[in-house]
């Protein structure tokens, strides 16, 4: 049996009210005002497609041994490096082995559905045991367009294999087409498109009909046959349409979360679907269709094992945890749209020395410490020197990865000076559970809701964005978390 084993996912803390963006630049565009309803989800300054990608596959990886990973496929069209390995850097930061494979999926939204594919045929043939596929996307519409409106940032991720299966996979019809909806050129920032009626009379109306009475008529299905189908249309009248049109029951329609989060590119498809899989039961059918450039159709059938999975975060709890983001200047900084005076502190010249990353590669990436095989003592980062002044042992410890461990809050401060694009800077001291300490900056929260020995979990992030030379670095920080898990 080859299938999904686990799924993680991954919604930003921040949400933009659509109607504050509209209340700016409605003015230029009124028509906009039918797009303004519910809200999207907004990276932070700190994230990028990589760093969703790392969150949700480490969502997915909840209590599996990710020494086990044959396997890393990044599916985005907002990667931040075109050429440098971005799957290459989320296997590092998820403390994957160095001897896998890995890969990126790119120029179409469909090519989070071609990763998941081309990972369960690597399973199929055994040629790969565990294959962890993460798909995220931060695309950009120009202020007062409706995709800045429509689009959201999000993240989805599966792990792939043969054992302990959940959902099981049962078949797939693909189709490909130089359908052009939605396009951006090799310099451009902004996502553009053809006209609306273009996209929902051809794109949606014929391609996804045609890919879904493919599958059907390949393994003698029926549409009442499945439980949930999923697939990604923000056009509301057009997907009441399209329902009617493939007979999908209303029970049967996955919510598409336009409300909530928005139209997140790659991974859309693969969010509804955990959705799903979240409400799902032993023996339920679920049909998904991705849509982007053709479509493709899997087709997954839920097993007892789902009831068994460890809990997780999903999307459900990625929705949960919330934080209005009020100021929709703030969501134009963020993104670099608005440039703004953030001190001459901003102004250092930080690159990186990649012979300096290659050594500290473990440390920076993977969050790796070491733990001394003399006396059991955890040090982060790791040292030459056992910090135990009873052991002082030298050469002899084993690195320990704490990117998964609780740590706690030892000291903090609120920086006004430092350059910050959400001031104040903070950061502080963080002690973990079984020992190590080290200095974080801290992301996702406010000065005045932190207090000493507050947990903290540790999320990957963008350290920093060199505009000379138009490459992120990468490291940790520490997420204060209310309630220990």
């Amino acid at each position: 049996m080859v299938g999904i084993v686990s799924y993680g996912g991954y919604v930003p803390r921040y949400r933009l009210n659509r109607g504050l963006a509209y209340q700016a630049m409605g003015w230029v565009n009124p028509a906009n005002i039918a797009n303004a309803a519910g809200e999207r989800s907004v990276a932070n300054f700190d994230e990028d497609a990589i760093t969703m990608a790392v969150a949700a596959a480490s969502d997915a990886l909840t209590g599996m041994e990710r020494e086990t990973i044959d396997a890393v496929y990044f599916a985005s069209t907002s990667m931040p490096y075109k050429e440098r390995l971005n799957a290459g850097i989320v296997a590092a930061a998820l403390g994957a082995n160095d001897h896998i494979r890995a890969a990126d999926f790119s120029g179409s939204l469909k090519a989070g559905t071609s990763a998941m594919l081309a990972a369960i045929e690597g399973v199929a043939a055994k040629n790969l045991s565990t294959a962890v596929v993460t798909s995220s996307d931060c695309r950009l519409g120009k202020p007062a367009s409706p995709q800045e409106l429509i689009f959201g940032d999000a993240a989805a991720a599966f792990v792939m294999g043969s054992e302990n299966v959940i959902a099981e996979f049962k078949g797939c019809y693909s189709t490909t087409f130089d359908f052009v909806d939605h396009y951006r050129g090799e310099y451009a920032k902004y996502d553009r498109q053809w006209e609306d009626r273009w996209i929902r009379d051809l794109g949606f109306a014929q391609l996804v009909p045609e890919t879904v009475k493919g599958l059907l008529e390949k393994y003698k299905l029926k549409m009442s046959d499945f439980a949930k189908v999923v697939y990604p249309c923000h056009y509301g009248a057009a997907r009441r349409k399209l329902n009617g049109l493939m007979e999908i029951a209303p029970e049967a329609d996955s919510p598409n979360l336009q409300g909530e989060i928005g139209e997140s590119g790659t991974p859309h498809s693969m969010v509804m679907l955990i959705k799903a899989l979240e409400e799902a039961k032993p023996g339920d059918k679920i049909l998904v269709v991705s849509f982007g450039n053709g479509c493709d159709a899997l087709y997954f059938e839920v097993t007892d094992a789902i009831q068994s999975l460890e809990k997780r975060n999903g999307i459900t709890g990625s929705l949960a945890n919330r934080a209005d983001l009020d100021n929709y200047t703030k969501y134009l900084v963020w993104r670099d749209i608005l440039p703004v005076e953030v001190g001459l502190r901003s102004e250092e010249d930080l690159w990186t020395r990649w012979s300096a990353l290659w050594r500290e590669n473990k440390f920076v990436l993977g969050l790796f410490g070491g733990k001394c095989t003399k006396c059991g003592t955890l040090q982060l980062p790791p040292q030459k020197v056992c910090v135990n002044p009873e052991c002082n042992a030298t050469d002899a410890y084993e690195l320990v990865r704490f990117s998964d461990k609780t740590g706690y809050i030892f000291s903090y401060t609120g920086d006004n000076l430092a350059a910050s694009f959400n001031p104040p800077a903070i950061y502080g001291a963080i002690e973990f559970k079984e020992g190590g300490k080290s200095y974080f900056d801290f992301t996702d929260c406010d000065l005045d809701e932190l207090a000493t020995q507050m947990p903290v979990s540790m999320s990957f992030r963008r350290k920093y964005h060199d505009k000379i030379r138009d490459i992120a670095g990468y490291f940790w920080k520490a997420v204060p978390i209310k309630t220990e898990v």
